[in-house]
């Protein structure tokens, strides 16, 4: 068996005195697309910041092919291939489009060349001067990822990138998610809109207070809806 790209095991996580994750146990392997599905407050998000050494107090182990990552600070776990795309996008409002693309520094070899996101992301070329305020919601999704791709990320950790955006833009998403996944991507998203990330997903992990409580593959997704469902609320 290789070594999973990321490998999560017992994983506890505190903000403050409030105890968010209570064991997470979870692996993804290297070119594969992870789902994590779950209500509001279930522990997604805390889980992909708990990953990038985002949250408060960690206890249990986080590998990040095969090496212990729990101790290490955010940017030397950067280092490694991960790059965190929050929900909140972050980008500066008073840069432009390609000044934004420009800014994260190269952290590992691999780095996606300008020209390559831009065929990409063809809007992000057309905008590539205007402020980062002018942006559209969608547009600025694109180059919250973009921004990951630019560091040599090989991993990505994707919070709701779908999230109160046009079908259409949704959509350019769903090809972007593919067109990663064939270039060797590792992708873990954590998705409220199922039937965006129902395509996409090799696997999918449900989370509910703070634990992965059920797992299943994209073959078996017919026959777990229902109970899908009812975890969901949906």
């Amino acid at each position: 068996m290789a070594t999973p790209f990321l490998e999560i095991k017992g994983l506890n996580a505190w903000y403050g005195e409030s105890h968010v994750l209570h064991g997470v146990d979870l692996h993804v392997d290297e070119g594969e697309v992870v789902t994590l599905l779950g209500r509001n407050g279930a522990g997604r998000t805390t889980t992909m910041r708990a990953i990038m050494g985002l949250t408060g107090t960690r206890k249990g182990s986080i590998k990040v092919k095969g090496q212990e990552t729990l101790g290490m600070p955010t940017h030397k776990v950067a280092r490694l291939g991960l790059g965190y795309c929050p929900e909140e996008r972050g980008i500066f409002s008073s840069l432009s489009c390609e000044e934004n693309l420009m800014l994260p520094p190269v952290l590992t070899k691999g780095g996606m060349p300008v020209e390559q996101i831009y065929a990409m992301f063809p809007n992000l070329k057309e905008r590539a001067p205007s402020q980062g305020t002018r942006l559209s919601g969608g547009e600025q999704q694109m180059l919250a990822v973009a921004r990951i791709l630019r560091t040599g990320a090989r991993l990505l950790l994707l919070d709701e990138i779908s999230e109160g955006l046009a079908p259409v833009i949704v959509q350019k998403l769903a090809e972007m998610v593919v067109a990663l996944r064939k270039q060797g991507y590792t992708i873990v998203m954590v998705e409220q809109n199922f039937r965006f990330a129902a395509p996409l997903a090799d696997r999918f992990l449900v989370m509910e207070h703070g634990q992965v409580i059920q797992q299943f593959t994209q073959a078996e997704l017919p026959g777990r809806i229902d109970k899908l469902h009812e975890y969901l609320g949906v």
